[in-house]
C-alpha cells in the first residue's frame, strides 16, 4: 500500500500527531533554513501548553536568522568534540553511546521493516530519527499504519523512557534560544503522548 493510500485511513488526530512528530524531527535533524524559519514564524497556537509553546517558537523564529540558528544548532548538538547535548537514547539511558538501547532499537526497526537512510551516519537512536520513525508508524510509511497498541509499544521502548528528559534539557540548555521553545513543545507533546498511551487498555 502506498503512503498516500494509507493516509486516507488515518484519523485527523493521528495525522496531526504525525505532522508534529515530523516537524520536531526535522528541526532536530538539521538547523532550519530561511524558508523553514519563515514557515515556523507563521505558526499559531491556542491557549493550551502546546499551543503556547508553538506561539513562542513562532515569535523566536521571526526574530532569528538562518546563520544564528545554524550556530545555535552546532553549539547544542555538534560542538568541538561534542555539543552541549547528546540527543541519543543510549546516552540518556546508560550514560554511553551505542549501548543496549540502540541494539534493541535496531531489532525493532528490522521487525517493523524500518531501514536506515543511506546518507545518515549517526546512530539510529538519535531523537530526530526516533520521532521520524513514530511519524512513519502512524502514517504507514513502513507498510500498513501501525495500530495504537503497536505505536504504544514502540514509544514505550524507545521514546518514552528518555525523550521528556531530553526536551527538558533542551529547554534549559545554555545555548538554546530558538531551540528553547522547541524543547518546550517537545516536552509538552511527549507528556500528551504518554497520557494518551496510558489510557489505552492493556
Amino acid at each position: 500500500m502506498s503512503e498516500a493510500a494509507a493516509v486516507t485511513d488515518i484519523t485527523e488526530e493521528d495525522r496531526l500527531r504525525a505532522q508534529l512528530y515530523d516537524f520536531l524531527a526535522m528541526l532536530l535533524a538539521h538547523p532550519p533554513n530561511a524558508d523553514r524559519l519563515k514557515q515556523t514564524a507563521g505558526l499559531s497556537g491556542d491557549d493550551s501548553d502546546l499551543g503556547q509553546a508553538m506561539q513562542a517558537m513562532a515569535r523566536v523564529a521571526a526574530a532569528t536568522s538562518e546563520t544564528a540558528v545554524r550556530s545555535e544548532f552546532n553549539k547544542l548538538f555538534i560542538g568541538l568534540g561534542r555539543g552541549e547535548l547528546l540527543p541519543y537514547a543510549s546516552y540518556y539511558l546508560t550514560g554511553f553511546l551505542n549501548e543496549k538501547p540502540l541494539a534493541q532499537l535496531r531489532a525493532d526497526m528490522a521487525r517493523n521493516r524500518i531501514s536506515r537512510a543511506p546518507n545518515v551516519y549517526e546512530p539510529e537512536d538519535n531523537i530526530a530519527s526516533l520521532l521520524e520513525m513514530m511519524a512513519g508508524l502512524i502514517l504507514g510509511r513502513f507498510g500498513a499504519p501501525a495500530p495504537l497498541d503497536e505505536q504504544k509499544t514502540f514509544w514505550n521502548r524507545h521514546i518514552g523512557p528518555w525523550a521528556e528528559h531530553f526536551f527538558t534539557d533542551l529547554e534549559a540548555a545554555k545555548n538554546s534560544v530558538f531551540y528553547a521553545p522547541v524543547g518546550t513543545a517537545g516536552r509538552v507533546f511527549m507528556g500528551i503522548e504518554r497520557e494518551g498511551f496510558r489510557m489505552l487498555s492493556g
